[in-house]
């Protein structure tokens, strides 16, 4: 199967360089410690990774991703969407994802976390009168853009704001506003704005993807999935895999083997209660999916991340 790789979107007022050098010292700052850390303004966060990585399954939430340094190439289905310090990444949906990283100690990877909240997205709407047709279609649940001009203006700007946690409280939020503004202009913000209007068929899809976060231990079979969206099976599957480029019980595999993943390295469950926990009814199954998913056993990897964490 071909790879597309994706990187680009709105023309206009596409900055050459990205994030420039006064943004890189903010968020070196701010980012001080390996791994992510919050930040005084609720729902922005940063991160520092100093460790490459070649391919890495996670599960990335809904959120809009800045880089000042690093590299990062994300791989959903056939799809490859990468971004840096001159392209941001957005995402409307939970999406299992796998990660490559590009960082050394010498240049770690500095990033910047917005946290998507539908209810910023409708008032923005509802502000500037945006409207989406309602053509029935699903959009992918995930993009990458081109930073411009005044999206790198408004990123800085929110990185000097962190400095202050009087600042943050004052300004942080109004800030994170315009950015969420800025990215709902750019052509591939249609994906952010099919979240905000609940317009179309990706609404369908985001309601039964919040299902599955919450009730991934239950059995939850294709038929009561596409009931739950009001759509017939064939329907359903369509525009499932249209939104997050997998099948509805691939998607519910990696949700319910992440979620065992981090029950057995910060609450210290062995392989049989993890997965239980997660709704699997058979601990040789769990075993090779898991295996399959992480390239090691559930306990070589549970040992490998405590060692790492500690």
């Amino acid at each position: 199967m071909r790879t597309r790789t994706r990187t680009t979107a709105s023309p206009t007022k596409v900055s050459a360089q990205g994030l420039n050098s006064r943004a890189l010292a903010l968020l070196g700052q701010l980012a001080c410690a390996e791994g992510p850390q919050v930040t005084h303004v609720p729902g922005v966060g940063v991160a520092r990774v100093t460790q490459p990585n070649k391919r890495r399954p996670m599960v990335y939430e809904p959120m809009i991703l800045f880089l000042a340094q690093g590299r990062k190439r994300v791989h959903v289905g056939d799809e490859v969407f990468q971004y840096d310090r001159s392209n941001y990444l957005a995402l409307s949906v939970p999406l299992p994802v796998v990660c490559e990283v590009h960082a050394s100690p010498e240049e770690p990877l500095l990033a910047l976390k917005l946290k998507v909240e539908p209810a910023m997205l409708a008032e923005l709407l509802i502000d500037f009168d945006a409207h989406v047709p309602r053509n029935g279609t699903a959009s992918r649940g995930i993009f990458a853009a081109p930073m411009n001009s005044d999206l790198c203006d408004a990123v800085t700007r929110l990185l000097e704001c962190l400095r202050s946690p009087l600042e943050s409280k004052v300004l942080g939020r109004q800030i994170v506003r315009e950015i969420v503004f800025r990215v709902l202009q750019d052509e591939p913000g249609s994906t952010l704005r099919s979240l905000a209007t609940r317009s179309d068929q990706f609404m369908r899809i985001a309601r039964v993807l919040e299902q599955i976060d919450s009730d991934f231990a239950q059995p939850l079979g294709t038929d009561e999935l596409a009931k739950r969206a009001s759509m017939s099976i064939s329907t359903f599957h369509h525009h499932f895999r249209a939104v997050t480029g997998t099948s509805p019980l691939q998607y519910l595999k990696s949700i319910r083997l992440h979620r065992a993943r981090l029950l057995m390295i910060h609450e210290g469950h062995n392989a049989g209660t993890a997965a239980a926990a997660v709704g699997y009814e058979s601990g040789s199954q769990f075993g090779r999916e898991f295996k399959r998913l992480f390239g090691s056993s559930p306990a070589e990897d549970a040992a490998q991340m405590r060692s790492r964490l500690a």
